[in-house]
């Protein structure tokens, strides 16, 4: 066994307690953590339709269409048909939704402020690198086995 800090464990935990932080976050906003992610990826790029941001926060398009609702029913975004294909709608946010928007992207900021004080700025672009690539490769992964064909079991 070596004496190398087991980073995977690191990594999973860094992931859940950032987690758990921007639901904290979230909530001080009345949002949800989804909610937030939602909202922050219609800041980056108004018009997507319900699949593509299930497609983006990697959850089924179900689940996206349960927290649209919620914020279409507080007026924070709203559906639009796609002038191109009746069946697709796209998402737009409404004015409301920009203030409360600015206040989580300043948590944002002041939680990565918090993260990475004192740390040299190359460092951080190595880990951002690194840490990158490793998604990577688990994406990879993750794609190679979801085109295996599926094990069937003898009849």
């Amino acid at each position: 066994m070596s004496n190398q800090p087991d980073l995977l464990l690191l990594l999973h935990d860094l992931a859940r307690h950032l987690r758990l932080d921007t639901e904290r976050r979230a909530s001080r906003h009345g949002l949800t953590r989804a909610q937030w992610a939602i909202l922050f990826w219609l800041d980056r790029q108004q018009g997507l339709s319900q699949k593509e941001l299930a497609e983006l926060l990697e959850v089924e398009p179900i689940s996206v269409a349960r927290l649209v609702d919620r914020l279409e029913e507080r007026g924070l975004l709203e559906r639009r048909p796609d002038p191109s294909d009746r069946r697709i709608w796209r998402l737009h946010l409404l004015a409301p939704a920009h203030p409360l928007i600015a206040a989580m992207l300043a948590e944002r900021a002041a939680m990565f402020e918090h993260l990475t004080e004192g740390f040299d700025p190359e460092a951080l672009a190595t880990m951002a690198e690194t840490l990158a690539r490793m998604k990577g490769r688990v994406l990879a992964r993750l794609r190679a086995r979801d085109r295996q064909p599926a094990e069937t079991e003898p009849a």
